[in-house]
């Protein structure tokens, strides 16, 4: 199955500070989960996350109050 090399990852902006998302462009780095799903990060590298379904997942993020967990991936052609 071939996967996409690029998606763009819609970050939502601050609960009521009325801005616009933010859109960050992740590509495939050749890195796996433990369950084989490919990783994808940013080109700093410090965004990192998989994608399952057309949803991102950050890793290496923590998580809590106005943290977000489920990403709107689309994919690049």
């Amino acid at each position: 199955m071939d996967i996409p090399e690029r998606y763009a990852i819609t970050l939502p902006g601050p609960p009521g500070a009325h801005r616009p998302p933010e859109i960050v462009v992740v590509h495939v780095i050749g890195d796996r989960t433990p369950d084989g799903t490919p990783i994808y990060a940013d080109d700093t590298g410090a965004f990192r996350v998989e994608i399952q379904a057309g949803v991102a997942r950050p890793l290496d993020v923590a998580t809590g109050p106005g943290q977000h967990t489920c990403l709107r991936a689309t994919p690049l052609t």
